[in-house]
């Protein structure tokens, strides 16, 4: 059997889900259910007995050795983590402690454990840490791609600590030996994440008649990959992945942010227009930038298609609309994971950084008014 830290939250649950639907193998998931871990997003698994749910928190060392002890994992598969960048930048010290601390205690959890292993089950235990393709920092319009060896560069208290937990994860391989594969990918979208980010607060803001938050410039550029290519790729890591080998994971799909929140308006006015037949684009609006904010991130997916034989299988188009009509179809989880906690951090992050509306152009597309700030967008 395998232990999934972090399975209730959303590439977690992505994960969980897909590796029950084409393996027997066990899985534990290990979950402190903060506000981001949901487990509405594990329902489906009800009564299967190849899953078990433990609620905990994995800076609770006595908690890890007890489960190690008891169901004697394969593998160890590292999700848990805080991971939103605005919230990182109002509460710094939840991501050091859960993304620093919490992943020193589970690896020192795991090396206790693995000590006590011989034989095969020795050789074939992993501990696999699953990171951000933030940690290297920001990329000019020209540069090339992050491959693996990229210097790490990190900008915001949350890339700060995904780093720290990079260097920890590499240093108890060098030093002690611990049998352990990273994985760095770039931003997820894909079914039941939550409404933070930048694709889910979109559609939720367009359907309830909100503003759609629109940061900086919108030529925010990210690298777009499904959470199920994402799952994908991760099983293979695990299954063939070299020892102490950092993988890039990436989707082929750079976007600029206000291209993607303009694809998604117009797939909204397709799926599910509005009642006065105006499009979802006339609700964009432009707000100040984050502190920090990366201009880009782009990744090299070579090294894992060389040695691995891993490709993302949906394109952009693809996996956006299957995404949008994901959350059409789902409104009850929406309403569920979006209560008062939620609304109240919406506006403390989103409700003194509005610079302007946005006119409509000849062409129908969105312009800025004269002295708003232009363009970006939370991602």
């Amino acid at each position: 059997m395998i232990i999934v830290t972090g399975g209730a939250g959303f590439i977690g649950a992505n994960f969980v889900l897909d590796w029950l639907a084409q393996s027997e193998e066990s899985v534990l998931t290990l979950d402190k259910l903060t506000y981001a871990g949901n487990l509405a997003n594990l329902a489906s698994l009800a009564g299967d007995t190849r899953h078990q749910f433990v609620q905990g928190d994995i800076q609770d060392r006595a908690l890890l050795d007890v489960l190690l002890a008891r169901h004697r994992p394969r593998a160890i598969v590292h999700f848990a983590a805080e991971s939103h960048v605005d919230r990182s930048i109002h509460g710094p010290e939840a991501f050091l402690q859960t993304n620093i601390l919490g992943t020193f205690h589970l690896l020192e959890a795991a090396r206790a454990y693995h000590a006590t292993l011989t034989g095969e089950a020795r050789d074939a235990f992993r501990f696999l840490h699953v990171s951000t393709d933030e940690v290297y920092g920001s990329l000019d319009a020209t540069a090339p791609a992050f491959t693996e060896h990229h210097p790490y560069e990190p900008n915001s208290p949350y890339s700060a600590s995904k780093a720290a937990s990079d260097h920890l994860v590499r240093a108890w391989h060098h030093t002690y030996g611990l049998p352990v594969l990273t994985t760095n990918c770039s931003n997820n979208y894909g079914p039941l994440q939550f409404p933070e980010k930048l694709i889910p607060l979109m559609i939720h803001n367009a359907l309830a008649g909100l503003d759609l938050p629109v940061y900086g410039d919108g030529a925010n550029v990210r690298d777009w990959l499904h959470v199920s290519d994402h799952c994908t790729a991760i099983r293979a890591v695990l299954a063939e992945g070299a020892l102490g080998e950092t993988y890039n994971i990436g989707g082929n799909a750079e976007m600029k942010n206000l291209d993607v929140v303009h694809t998604l308006c117009d797939l909204l006015d397709e799926l599910r227009p509005r009642a006065d037949q105006i499009s979802y684009r006339t609700q964009i609006r432009f707000v100040t930038d984050r502190p920090g904010h990366d201009r880009r991130y782009a990744i090299d997916a070579t090294h894992i298609a060389r040695t691995l034989g891993w490709q993302p299988q949906h394109t952009f188009t693809s996996g956006l609309r299957q995404t949008v009509q994901w959350y059409l179809d789902h409104q009850a989880w929406v309403q569920e994971v979006t209560s008062g906690a939620y609304r109240q951090w919406t506006d403390m992050n989103y409700g003194g950084r509005v610079a302007g509306a946005m006119g409509t152009g000849a062409a129908g597309l969105p312009t800025p008014e004269s002295g708003m700030a232009t363009p970006g967008a939370p991602a």
